[in-house]
């Protein structure tokens, strides 16, 4: 058995697609969506992700603020950068870039962000809307694999799900989007971690497979059943002398041991981490017509 791959980048272009007329309905009313992105320091990975948001943005149409600070920034200038992007109407969500510098407290600013800015989806009134069933904005991750099930026709309905990592952005929102009772959920779900005993009993239970906890290819052909859909989210650099980079990217899943027995499969790079993206641009969207109807 091959694995048929799920295609991020495909399913993300169809996302683009549908928000492109959401976006043209906003403009008519005078309305262009704004994301700004705050970046504090200089590391390299948060950077390149930054820098691909405000592409993001730039494909769209989207108005885009990308402010950048030296990890020299203090909390109360920090939260003041806050303060100004949670009252400028030109911008409809934002986000700062994790991880923050110590000894920044990130939770703090999760905290002062505006709930209805909050494109992140990790504010604790959006957490608990999630929780509990109601409309909010979702995180970004958890929501675009949800969106892949559905494209791909993965219901996880009646279905064993096992997540492997208990993280505040992946797995902890993941569980909880998949057992809501509602379309594209309904699934008896577990979640396992690094101090899981005998995880590969656990993961070999699954019908549908995340990996999430940021260990390169802890998961092996051993540790799933034959038929399961493997979703990896894990994105770790790895030493490789032939590449020009001197690293590649794996992910949390042997993939090619894995996609040999797996019905479905998600590469990486391409697979989960172009929907993140997506949905940080669903997510600005779906702001700007919330805080248009105000």
């Amino acid at each position: 058995m091959t694995a048929q791959l799920i295609d991020g980048k495909v399913v993300a272009n169809r996302m683009r697609e549908q928000l492109g007329e959401r976006i043209e309905a906003l403009k008519k009313m005078g309305i262009i969506p704004g994301l700004a992105t705050v970046l504090v320091g200089d590391d390299p990975a948060s950077a390149s992700y930054v820098r691909g948001k405000a592409k993001a943005c730039e494909k769209l149409g989207l108005y885009s603020e990308v402010i950048t600070r030296p990890a020299t920034l203090t909390q109360d200038e920090l939260l003041a950068i806050v303060d100004r992007l949670n009252n400028d109407l030109r911008i409809s969500g934002f986000l700062v870039q994790s991880p923050l510098p110590r000894p920044l407290d990130e939770q703090a600013v999760v905290l002062a962000i505006k709930p209805e800015k909050d494109v992140d989806g990790f504010h604790p009134v959006n957490v608990g809307l999630m929780l509990i069933g109601r409309p909010g904005l979702l995180p970004c991750t958890p929501h675009g694999i949800i969106k892949l099930m559905e494209y791909y026709n993965l219901d996880p309905s009646g279905k064993e799900v096992v997540i492997v990592g208990r993280s505040n952005i992946v797995g902890k929102p993941m569980a909880a989007l998949l057992m809501q009772k509602r379309k594209w959920a309904d699934a008896t779900v577990t979640v396992a971690h690094s101090r899981t005993g005998n995880l590969g009993v656990v993961t070999r239970r699954a019908d549908i497979l995340i990996a999430a906890i940021g260990h390169p290819r802890l998961i092996t052909p051993e540790m799933i059943k034959d038929g399961a859909v493997v979703i990896d989210v894990g994105v770790n650099r790895v030493d490789d002398c032939a590449s020009e980079k001197g690293y590649r990217l794996v992910g949390d899943v042997d993939f090619e041991g894995c996609s040999q027995k797996a019905s479905y499969i998600t590469p990486v790079p391409g697979g989960v981490g172009p929907m993140t993206i997506a949905m940080l641009m669903y997510n600005t969207v779906i702001a700007a017509e919330n805080q248009s109807r105000k």
